[in-house]
């Protein structure tokens, strides 16, 4: 069966509906914004060899929906605080931009992707820590 849409308009399509934020637009607001709230949406595998951005929590593309939704099995409380924005990011730009749709389908209105993903915050030398200091933070 051929595909009648590919990923780019799948992406395209997403970008033209959600809010896009440049990685200089995250940053000027880290540290004084109590509701910017990171969130890396890349597999646990992407996140070992580099680390994250500082202060993001990560939800797997996979299971976000899920934890997102306060019907699901697997929700997480943390998204249910509607003082937040949850700004996602990926790899490069795109399967965020493409949650940050789904999750404005399921209804949400503070959420928002972070153009380039993670590869234009390493380049741009955003804050970064890798998990080791993460989870020694954490004690």
């Amino acid at each position: 069966m051929p595909i009648t849409k590919g990923f780019q308009a799948l992406v395209d399509e997403a970008m033209a509906q959600v809010t896009t934020y440049s990685v200089g637009d995250v940053v000027a607001r880290m540290g004084t914004d109590a509701s910017l709230q990171l969130v890396d949406i890349r597999d646990i595998r992407e996140l070992t060899p580099n680390g994250t951005a500082v202060g993001a929590m990560h939800a797997p593309r996979g299971m976000l929906e899920f934890w997102v939704d306060p019907a699901s099995p697997y929700h997480k409380p943390a998204f249910a605080d509607e003082s937040k924005e949850f700004v996602l990011f990926c790899g490069a730009g795109w399967r965020s931009a493409l949650a940050a749709k789904s999750l404005q389908d399921m209804g949400m209105t503070n959420v928002a992707h972070i153009d380039g993903g993670f590869a234009q915050w390493q380049a741009d030398n955003a804050p970064t820590e890798t998990l080791e200091a993460r989870k020694a933070q954490r004690g």
